[in-house]
């Protein structure tokens, strides 16, 4: 079931993590053994005594991995750098049972960058999830708000869940469809 490319870690300290696919969070104590299936975007997917579970990039450490820097903006970023970087971001949040990002999954249906009035910017992104029930779909947005939340001059951020239109694989990109298969 696991080749050799699944590194085995032991955690320092006590960690929370999410079960994958349920979406419930739980602690997993330190001393904890398992092995990293997933290591994209600056989370973890982890395998322990036969489940997987999500680990936030924050907590890397916690595995023995580096925590994953603040994303960079030009200096006097305009809007258009602003969405740059906010796409630059999309692509690190993966779903934890795909190793593809959110982006080439065709799950971001709309990003939008405005203005404030103190001169920082507010971010509305709508993005939808591969099948309506899943349970990783908070973990999946919440990732995307953190992450965009990072950027410099990004003062709010909403991400809303929507599932009209109903994703369907023709919305991956080609890169994503030959990954999986689908082509």
């Amino acid at each position: 079931m696991f080749g050799h490319s699944n590194e085995p870690f032991t955690l320092t300290r006590d960690v929370s993590a999410v079960i994958v696919p349920a979406g419930e969070t739980l602690t997993l104590r330190a001393g904890t053994s398992g092995f990293i299936t997933q290591s994209l975007g600056g989370s973890f997917t982890i395998y322990v005594e036969g489940n997987l579970f999500r680990i936030a990039g924050a907590d890397a450490d916690a595995i023995g991995k580096e925590p994953v820097a603040t994303p960079s903006v030009p200096e006097n970023p305009t809007d258009a750098d602003i969405e740059n970087v906010v796409w630059q971001q999309l692509r690190t949040c993966y779903d934890p049972e795909i190793p593809i990002n959110i982006v080439d999954l065709g799950l971001v249906y709309r990003c939008e960058i405005s203005a404030t009035a103190n001169g920082m910017r507010s971010v509305d992104v709508d993005m939808t999830l591969t099948a309506p029930g899943c349970g990783m779909g908070d973990i999946l947005v919440q990732d995307a708000q953190e992450k965009i939340a990072a950027i410099p001059t990004v003062a709010d951020v909403r991400v809303e869940l929507v599932f009209d239109p109903p994703w369907n694989q023709s919305m991956m990109s080609d890169e994503a469809r030959l990954q999986t298969g689908m082509m």
